[in-house]
């Protein structure tokens, strides 16, 4: 394909391009090879609309522009149309296009009886700094097409915001961030993107990028798996928390696979303990192991939570984004080596933190250690203990008991097959393949999450939402069970 058959860029093509220019190429080009998006992605988007579609009640008396994307120029004649109406307040969905660039705006508001604000609308609780040339591209585009505007804001979400179960007060909800003054200053910088990226598309041959962190920066590319097809088995980015600087370098002398890494090369302990393990195909054990797995309490508890974040707080008493934690797995395992499975989920579209800190404190009464993975679980308790005062004291006491069976790993134990994570869904098929996780119907939490709000959705039928309620139980389940046998796994080999 001729790339100078593609005449225009979108705000979302630009900013495509600024996280990697092959991206965009590949978004103009070969749409195709994109991987599809996934449930976990949807409801992102999904999530943007439901917010965005929210904060234009800030903005009455306004209109939307309901031309389909696809049919850009009518949505600008529509658009014209609107502004030139004086009894128009605000337009959602404004478009508008200038400089080989089309953009739509989430909330244009009228601001005196010639100027415009331009609001951009995130489900995000923070200003990133992306969200600069966001702005950035629109204001160029609006200011080009004779827009007089006055003040560029970005709306976000306050998660200081505690909703009292009643009606959600819009004006709380929402921090209005002016980002005016850096709109203006960016405009130099936009241009000059712009003329690259313009002329990268005119060239018949695609940029040369190898993937790095940059793939998923700020967000997830959707063309990762094509271009990471060929990568070696132990790529230098499985490296643990090494910095771009070094990847650049080891880049620049052809080093992409871990085993080809020189033993001088400067790396952190950990890197280090990698790249040994990876090289000579060996398991790295520590001689305290033994010792910092078997400093448990019997009977010890292994612990999973599964918890939800709403953008738009849904309890009376809940902030944006607050994980509420709907379902808990313990397996118990007592010293003479018998194991008991307890568990719990809350089945209804109700607030679920009263009923599961109470079944857990029942569940964990008396002593023996909590062994968690990653201090997530003991992040949450503390969590309920603020907003549960009945059972503060109790929940704090748990705390005190809790071990890291992360932290443990992380210290003193490595496999080759962990690719540089220590997450249980790293080590599990490393050191438990039996125990995989893709015969399960749910295989992650952000798949949990979506599922368990299918579930208490009452329009789901009821055989579904038993068989929903089946696969959530099942997958809680078996990450304390594989905690349990990573334990036993690796105790028999100290």
């Amino acid at each position: 394909m001729n790339a100078k058959k593609i005449a225009m860029l979108s705000k979302s093509k630009y900013l495509a391009g600024l996280q990697c220019p092959l991206r965009l190429w590949h978004q103009c080009f070969n749409p195709d090879l994109a991987s599809p998006v996934s449930p976990s992605q949807q409801a992102l988007f999904d999530t943007g609309h439901e917010v965005g579609k929210l904060a234009t009640s800030l903005y009455p008396e306004g209109i939307l522009v309901e031309s389909d994307p696809l049919r850009h120029e009518q949505a600008v004649r529509e658009t014209v149309s609107a502004m030139e109406d004086a009894q128009v307040k605000a337009i959602y969905e404004a478009s508008f296009s200038f400089d080989d660039v089309r953009v739509r705006v989430d909330i244009l508001s009228r601001f005196g009886s010639k100027r415009w604000n331009l609001i951009e609308v995130k489900s995000s609780t923070r200003v990133k700094n992306e969200y600069l040339s966001d702005v950035g591209v629109q204001y160029h585009v609006l200011k080009g097409s004779g827009v007089e505007i006055g003040r560029v804001v970005l709306l976000h979400l306050n998660n200081q915001y505690i909703y009292d179960g009643r009606e959600l007060d819009l004006e709380r909800l929402f921090i209005p961030s002016d980002l005016t003054q850096e709109a203006l200053d960016y405009q130099e910088e936009l241009l000059g993107n712009l003329e690259e990226l313009k002329k990268m598309l005119e060239s018949p041959h695609p940029p040369g990028i190898a993937p790095s962190r940059h793939c998923f920066n700020p967000n997830p590319c959707e063309f990762w798996e094509h271009c990471s097809q060929g990568l070696p088995e132990h790529w230098i980015v499985d490296f643990g928390g090494i910095g771009q600087n070094k990847l650049d370098e080891l880049a620049s002398r052809g080093v992409q696979d871990i085993r080809d890494v020189p033993d001088s090369f400067p790396l952190s302990e950990l890197q280090d303990r990698i790249r040994r393990c990876v090289k000579n195909n060996e398991e790295y054990i520590s001689d305290a192991l033994r010792g910092e797995l078997g400093d448990v309490e019997y009977p010890v508890h292994f612990l999973d939570f599964e918890t939800l974040g709403f953008a738009v707080p849904r309890y009376a008493g809940t902030r944006p984004y607050q994980a509420v934690p709907f379902q808990w797995s313990d397996h118990v395992l007592y010293k003479n080596g018998e194991l008991e499975h307890r568990e719990y989920l809350c089945a209804e579209d109700k607030d679920p933190r009263e009923n599961f800190a109470r079944t857990l404190l029942e569940a964990l009464r008396g002593k023996g250690s909590i062994v968690t993975y990653t201090t997530y679980e003991e992040g949450i308790i503390k969590g309920l203990a603020e907003d549960l005062p009945q059972y503060r004291d109790e929940l704090v006491a748990a705390l005190d008991r809790v071990v890291d069976l992360y932290a443990i790993i992380r210290k003193n134990y490595y496999h080759p097959g962990f690719h540089g994570s220590f997450s249980l869904k790293s080590v599990v098929p490393a050191l438990l393949p039996d125990m995989d996780y893709e015969n399960l119907a749910i295989q992650e939490g952000q798949q949990a999450g979506l599922e368990y709000l299918r579930m208490i959705d009452p329009s789901t039928p009821t055989e579904e939402r038993e068989r929903i309620k089946t696969a959530l139980l099942a997958y809680c389940g078996q990450d304390t069970l594989t905690m349990v046998k990573i334990r036993e796994k690796l105790l028999n080999r100290c």
